[in-house]
């Protein structure tokens, strides 16, 4: 497991630590790293195929492509339909995952939902299903190998954040840091919705703190709000992802005041394809 670096940031006139997790790897980094932390360190011969779904951009299809690819497993994803100028783009989370060796098939809008829900019906056993995010009960490991982290680097705070998809990074490293506060805040539905994802894993703690941002934002929109902030913090010298960190970042500005640290998890490799939606919509 790779220790990721700590680094300084300022927004807002305030200052903000970052826990680098978006150097690990060019593909496999931030919070998939973590969560696939058990598949990574599984013998290569413990499984040969790895079956997963959801959208056509998702950062955990992309690291579960270079894990595949690295562990010479068989990846197969399943998404419903899908454009055709997104599969004629050269570029982005799904060009590259099929550039790694992802074998793609679409389901129809109508079936999708019973398929997906029959994909651990009559496995074998070097076949493992992941689910969409990677939300998974097996993500703990790697999520208390970061807890182990961020003790031993002794930092002078006792907050962290990180925003959430299914929340299984929140979750299990609240779990993990029961000395420490959590904040995280929604980008795929609201709290209520939040809540029930990571109540099918677990209890929630009391230290996981859910910020509901002050406006909806619907999920892979593009937003001048989201592209301010990302542009403020990449003026600072890093670069977060323009699904998920905006609104994470928005919610700490405006809902806290103590010193954070911010985990950052990665996702930058989405920007290829986010920040040609911005320039067309914005004129940027």
């Amino acid at each position: 497991m790779i220790n990721s670096p700590i680094s300084k940031i300022s927004l807002g006139k305030r200052e903000f630590l970052v826990k680098r997790d978006d150097l690990i790897d060019p593909y496999l980094a931030g919070n998939k790293y973590r969560k696939l932390y058990s598949l990574l360190n599984a013998p290569s011969n413990a499984l040969n195929k790895i079956i997963s779904y959801g959208g056509t951009q998702s950062n955990a299809m992309l690291a579960i492509a270079a894990m595949c690819k690295r562990k010479n497993w068989e990846f197969v994803y399943y998404t419903k339909p899908v454009s055709l100028s997104l599969k004629e783009q050269e570029g982005g989370n799904y060009f590259h995952s099929l550039s790694l060796g992802m074998r793609h098939v679409e389901i129809q809008e109508e079936l999708y939902r019973d398929f997906i829900s029959s994909l651990r019906l009559n496995l074998d056993e070097r076949t493992f299903v992941i689910d969409q995010g990677g939300a998974d009960k097996s993500a703990r490991d790697g999520l208390e190998a970061l807890a182990s982290e961020i003790r031993e680097a002794n930092l002078d705070c006792k907050s962290l954040a990180t925003p959430s998809g299914t929340g299984t990074t929140a979750l299990y490293l609240a779990l993990a840091l029961p000395e420490y506060k959590v904040y995280t805040t929604p980008c795929v539905g609201n709290g209520e919705y939040l809540r029930e994802q990571m109540s099918a894993l677990c209890e929630i703690p009391q230290n996981l703190i859910i910020i509901e941002p002050d406006k909806k934002w619907h999920f892979a929109k593009p937003y001048p709000e989201f592209f301010d902030v990302y542009s403020k913090l990449k003026e600072e010298g890093i670069e977060f992802d323009l699904l998920y960190a905006p609104a994470m970042w928005l919610s700490l500005i405006n809902h806290t005041k103590e010193k954070i640290l911010y985990i950052h998890s990665g996702g930058v490799s989405g920007n290829e394809s986010m920040l040609k939606r911005y320039k067309r919509k914005f004129n940027l």
